[in-house]
């Protein structure tokens, strides 16, 4: 007699927003073995069978109207997946939240993890610039932004908004590897999603048990077009501020309706973010430099190349570089 088995996650996908697990999720998904949840970031773990707290940066309250924090909704969304099915879901921000990280090692004693970590600057950059592509961050300049980051915790952010806190993987593996054992974990670089897509999908799929050879690339990350200075933001950046705190009354999609076409029109298409110079990324390194080493004796790898001045672009640009730079 087959056991039937509880509707709860055999992997998870964590990591930090804006390092490549959109992209490794999306690859995963497609394997015939395998089977994600919809939503992709349920953000069950991050809540102690409660609401999530009232954030209360620009959107983080209508946003909040998707986590998923019952149990037995959570446990819904497994129960459509085939019996043989390897099931996962994906929220970056279980590796960072110390809670999800207490109650997934107390709930999920045999959980393996795929944490995906991106150099933390260019991380950070990212971030901020999603939410100034979105309409959502007043700041047109990145490290006035990331110095606010002590200033909106204390007004109630939420943690989409911590630019340096999130980029601290150090710190957040050494809890974690106080709760689960580190063969449980695998470390996936954001580099490897973008410069070896198939062996990095290969990688995580030996580490899951499933079979390799099923994913043939990676799907591109979400980016965001790039939103120049200028009138755009200055006048339909308030807009979409104003209408993301309405947003908390109405249903996510109506939200995502309404405002989709504002969003456009701060877009400017066809033009690449700008890239963070050296000057930029050598005030920024003291901020990740002890935590980089803590990372390094952790993992036994090494990530010393974070502390480059260096800036390596969007996924966009890094995986066309990528190709032009592979042999024919």
């Amino acid at each position: 007699m087959t056991k039937v088995r509880e509707p709860r996650p055999d992997f998870l996908l964590v990591g930090a927003p804006k390092a490549g697990t959109s992209a490794l999720h999306l690859a995963l998904a497609t394997h015939p073995d395998v089977f994600v949840t919809t939503p992709k970031e349920p953000k069950y773990w991050l809540c102690e069978n409660a609401p999530p707290p009232h954030w209360g940066g620009p959107g983080d309250r209508h946003s909040q109207r998707e986590w998923i924090w019952r149990t037995e909704a959570y446990a819904d969304l497994f129960r459509p997946a085939p019996a043989a099915a390897l099931r996962g879901e994906s929220t970056p921000f279980y590796l960072w939240h110390r809670g999800a990280q207490r109650r997934i090692a107390e709930s999920l004693p045999d959980i393996r993890i795929i944490a995906v970590v991106r150099d933390p600057i260019d991380r950070a950059y990212s971030n901020w610039m999603h939410l100034w592509s979105d309409g959502l961050e007043p700041e047109a300049d990145f490290e006035t932004a990331f110095a606010l980051q002590d200033e909106r915790i204390a007004a109630g952010y939420a943690p989409f908004w911590r630019y340096r806190e999130l980029g601290l993987y150090g710190e957040q593996f050494r809890d974690l590897f106080k709760l689960i054992e580190p063969a449980r974990v695998l470390v996936v670089r954001y580099r490897d999603i973008v410069d070896r897509p198939v062996e990095t999908v290969d990688r995580a799929c030996r580490f899951l048990g499933i079979s390799e050879g099923q994913v043939a690339e990676i799907p591109r990350d979400n980016s965001r077009p790039y939103v120049a200075p200028g009138w755009r933001p200055r006048v339909v950046g308030p807009l979409v501020r104003t209408g993301a705190r309405a947003g908390q009354f109405a249903a996510p999609e109506v939200w995502r309706a309404v405002s989709t076409p504002l969003v456009s029109r701060l877009q400017t298409r066809n033009v690449h973010r700008p890239s963070l110079t050296p000057e930029q990324r050598e005030r920024l390194i003291p901020a990740f430099a002890d935590d980089i080493q803590l990372l390094s004796e952790l993992t036994g790898e090494d990530f010393s190349d974070w502390l480059s001045t260096r800036d390596r672009g969007s996924f966009a640009q890094r995986q066309a570089a990528s190709k032009l730079s592979a042999p024919a």
